[in-house]
């Protein structure tokens, strides 16, 4: 079981959304909270509501990574706690997307986490108490639709990613654990991601439009809820739509009918 009590924990993406649901949740778990985020005003009116540390960052820059772990050790002298979870969701058809579409998808999507992990990994296990590392995925990895192919390719590389880590450090007698969480339809700004991307980086992607029914909904803190438990039991999955699975169960039917087990 990881307690999140007097634990220090940063937060990608954590001015809003879901990151901000899941430092929450940390928080009044007892946590010592890291608002890390592109926006450095939204960061300090986040971080001041949960009397915590903002850092600007871009996930998709390593060394804006490195300064965020230096100013987290800095300001608390320890980390126990990672959560990547920022990302960006926009749409296209895959023959409409442009290297540009999936650089900075990519950049941003599963760098983010790639630089998370290579940065904090190495602090984290240092602890002897050990710790968890966090991965924000989505549904779209577990069944992917269009038009949102290339974030579900983004999205794919981080379930497998935490996947493995899991595992390995599980193998290594680590004390850290790892979690992927799979969101399915939350109330976040991700449909407004393209206010992030570079003006001069014009490709063919556009905002997130999908309109899900109404009861598939849910608000950020509930997310950030079903993490913390998952993080408490060392849960190597957070799914937050379990209503979901017939979407998933299809997939893994035509898996599993070709490899003739049906």
């Amino acid at each position: 079981m990881t307690e999140l009590a007097g634990r220090v924990a940063v937060v990608t993406g954590g001015a809003s959304g879901i990151g901000l649901g899941i430092a929450q949740a940390f928080h009044d778990a007892g946590a010592r909270i890291v608002i890390a985020d592109l926006s450095l005003e939204q960061a300090k009116a986040a971080a001041e509501s949960l009397d915590g540390l903002a850092v600007q960052t871009d996930v998709s820059d390593a060394s804006s990574m490195q300064a965020l772990a230096e100013a987290t050790l800095a300001h608390y002298g320890e980390v126990d706690v990672l959560v990547n979870n920022a990302g960006v969701g926009p749409q296209a058809k895959l023959a409409d997307m442009t290297l540009a579409d999936w650089h900075w998808l990519l950049n941003v999507n599963l760098w983010g986490v790639i630089h998370g992990l290579d940065t904090f990994l190495p602090l984290i296990s240092a602890r002897p108490e050990g710790g968890h590392i966090v991965n924000v995925s989505s549904m779209s990895a577990f069944s992917p639709l269009s038009p949102l192919g290339g974030y579900a390719v983004t999205k794919a590389g981080v379930t497998a990613l935490t996947e493995v880590l899991a595992l390995e450090l599980e193998q290594s007698g680590s004390a850290v654990h790892a979690t992927v969480v799979a969101p399915g339809p939350v109330r976040t700004q991700i449909g407004q991601s393209l206010r992030n991307r570079p003006a001069q980086d014009v490709g063919s992607l556009r905002e997130f439009n999908i309109s899900p029914p109404d009861e598939l909904w849910k608000e950020p803190r509930e997310v950030g809820e079903i993490v913390l438990d998952a993080v408490r039991a060392n849960a190597l999955y957070a799914i937050t739509h379990p209503q979901l699975w017939p979407r998933v169960a299809a997939r893994n039917a035509g898996i599993a009918a070709a490899f003739g087990q049906q």
